[in-house]
C-alpha cells in the first residue's frame, strides 16, 4: 500500500525538515539507522500529520542530560535551562519541524492535519509495532559528531499511497511571516 519512492520521499522529507528545524545550529548529518538506543533516562516528543490517506508520527527522542540541556539552552540564547524551559525548547523544535514536514508533505496531499506535542516516556517505544505502521524508519541527528537526538517515522496508510519528491526540492526556509 505504501511504494518504494512513498517511503523514501517521507523519510527524505522528514530529515530535511528536522534540518532546518535547526537551521542556524550545527547539524553535522542526519543518517538512518535501524534501531533507537535504549536508555532508562529516554524521552520520546511525539507528534502526527494525518491525512485521509496516511497517519504519520513523529517521535523525537532525547536524553536530559547536561549535553542536551546545554544545547537547547544554546538554541535559546539562555546561559542554562531549568526542566520547563528545556521542554518548552524541545517542544519547539518539535513543532517547528513537524510544521515544516506538514508544509511539504501539503504539495502531495491535501487536507493534512498535525497535532500538538507529546511526551511520553522512553518504554513507550517498545509498542511501536502495535500501531501496524507501513513503513517506519529511524534516524541519528548529529551535532558536533555525535548523535544528540533521534528520530524515528512511523506511516500508516489507509490506501495506496505514492508521490516522488524531486532530490532538488528543499524545504522553504523558516522564519517567514505568511499573511492571509
Amino acid at each position: 500500500m505504501l511504494s518504494n519512492q512513498a517511503k523514501a520521499g517521507f523519510d527524505s522529507l522528514l530529515a530535511k525538515s528536522l534540518r532546518a528545524g535547526l537551521s542556524s545550529r550545527s547539524i553535522n548529518e542526519i543518517e538512518p539507522i535501524d534501531t533507537i538506543p535504549e536508555s532508562e533516562q529516554h524521552q520520546a516528543l511525539v507528534l502526527t500529520i494525518s491525512s485521509y490517506v496516511f497517519r504519520l508520527m513523529v517521535m523525537i527522542h532525547f536524553i536530559a542530560d547536561d549535553r542536551t540541556r546545554e544545547y537547547m539552552a544554546s538554541t535559546q540564547g539562555a546561559a542554562e535551562t531549568d526542566t520547563q524551559a528545556f521542554l518548552d525548547a524541545m517542544a519547539e523544535f518539535g513543532n517547528l519541524s513537524c510544521g515544516i514536514l506538514n508544509r511539504e508533505l501539503g504539495h502531495y496531499f491535501p487536507h493534512l492535519g498535525m497535532s500538538t506535542a507529546n511526551y511520553v516516556e522512553g518504554r513507550c517505544m517498545h509498542y511501536l509495532a502495535m500501531l501496524g505502521s507501513n513503513h517506519v524508519q529511524h534516524f541519528a541527528v548529529k551535532i558536533g559528531g555525535e548523535a544528540l537526538f533521534h528520530a524515528s517515522l512511523c506511516v500508516k496508510t489507509y490506501e495506496a499511497v505514492h508521490f516522488e519528491v524531486n532530490a532538488h526540492e528543499e524545504c522553504a526556509d523558516t522564519g517567514e511571516l505568511e499573511l492571509f
